[in-house]
């Protein structure tokens, strides 16, 4: 006797989405989330570019979007530019609120997992739920075949005393001072005087000084005339930028089918999730069968693939942690940003094209040439030391 037919162990991203888009294709399907904490998605804000989705995808997201705007900007030393392509971002307050409004009886939050096999979930009080399909999204973890950087934030929702005045987000303002790697200000503006206000950086360290990062962007709010009123929320994290790695080793003695960052489902540059969580919920939907070994296959064929078509972003990630100085990182990000910008947007998407990949690498590299070639062509060392990411 089962439990389900299908178990999802962690209610983020990519699991929602699943179960969303299971509901679509599969209305009859019994699919349980469980969920440790006491709301789905935990504290995020999840953006994505209007090209990175198919028009279906789109519809699926549709429902999540709490914010879209026609336009977005950049800003270095050298130039700001106004792009025309659309941006949305999801939250998780709306995130959770819709899932649950439409999935009542599939969610259980506050369950706690204590193990997972690929027929069975046991949990921390002993109960145990079967199933012919168990999946694992319950976020990163490290692996000794994974070669990676990092991108470190803390976000906070700032509501000010007068507007603002940006009507658009800037989704990387690089005049922001630079310590430690490349860094930027990730700015959404929700309303006239509330804005989500973002340092990021490029990192070489996972660990997180969010007394620092608070003080950066108190300074930032202040040097263009924001007065700050109320800290609305906050939200901060570290996410993977893949260097190199073994696809093979990565998966290598895997049981149970794994989604999201716990299956390496995200842009190696950018470190955005949320596309590839939308591709993997239509890949396994549209499979024939929902069992473990099914599923698994089929998700190991996918990561080989796209490791294989996604060579190319984790060179230039290596030409950017790896080539010139920490602080100069910043110039091969405005040497891109000066690109047309049909290509950004297929960048983004994960759908560089070989011309793409041509003009991209043409001309004089942003950093010292022979360090640019050593970087492009060299394995980094491993990590130095086992890591989890918040």
């Amino acid at each position: 006797m089962t439990d389900a037919e299908l178990i999802l162990v962690g209610g983020g991203l990519a699991s929602g989405l699943l179960a969303r888009r299971l509901k679509q294709a599969r209305p009859d399907l019994k699919v349980l989330v469980l969920e440790s904490g006491p709301t789905l998605g935990g504290n995020h804000t999840w953006s994505f570019h209007d090209d990175d989705l198919t028009a279906d995808q789109h519809a699926l997201m549709a429902p999540l979007v709490a914010h879209r705007w026609p336009s977005q900007s950049v800003r270095f030393p050298a130039f700001e530019r106004r792009l025309t392509a659309g941006y949305n971002s999801a939250t998780s307050d709306r995130f959770h609120a819709v899932l649950t409004e439409q999935l009542p009886d599939r969610i259980r939050l506050n369950t706690a997992v204590q193990s997972i096999s690929p027929t069975q979930v046991v949990l921390a009080d002993g109960t145990v739920l079967k199933a012919p399909a168990v999946i694992d999204a319950t976020g990163f973890r490290p692996h000794g075949g994974l070669q990676i950087r990092f991108q470190s934030f803390l976000g906070l929702e700032l509501r000010f005393a007068e507007p603002h005045g940006l009507d658009a987000p800037v989704i990387m303002d690089a005049t922001t001072p630079q310590d430690g790697g490349y860094r930027f200000t990730y700015l959404l503006p929700f309303t006239d005087t509330t804005m989500l206000v973002e340092d990021t950086g490029y990192v070489d360290d996972r660990a997180l000084d969010l007394a620092e990062l608070e003080a950066r962007i108190a300074n930032y709010c202040a040097q263009r005339g924001w007065r700050i009123v109320e800290e609305v929320r906050r939200e901060h994290g570290v996410l993977p930028i893949t260097l190199d790695g073994d696809i093979d080793r990565i998966w290598t003695d895997v049981t149970v089918p794994r989604i999201g960052l716990a299956g390496n489902f995200f842009h190696p540059t950018t470190g955005y999730s949320l596309p590839d969580a939308a591709r993997v919920a239509d890949l396994i939907a549209d499979l024939p069968q929902l069992s473990s070994p099914a599923i698994l296959d089929a998700l190991q064929t996918h990561a080989k693939t796209l490791w294989r078509d996604q060579r190319f972003f984790r060179a230039l990630n290596r030409m950017l942690f790896l080539a010139g100085e920490q602080d100069q990182r910043w110039q091969v990000m405005q040497r891109f940003y000066q690109l047309p910008e049909p290509l950004i947007e297929r960048f983004y998407a994960g759908q560089t094209t070989a011309a793409d990949k041509l003009r991209i690498l043409a001309g004089k590299p942003p950093v010292p040439v022979a360090q640019a070639l050593s970087a492009l062509l060299r394995k980094p060392r491993p990590n130095p030391r086992p890591m989890e990411l918040s």
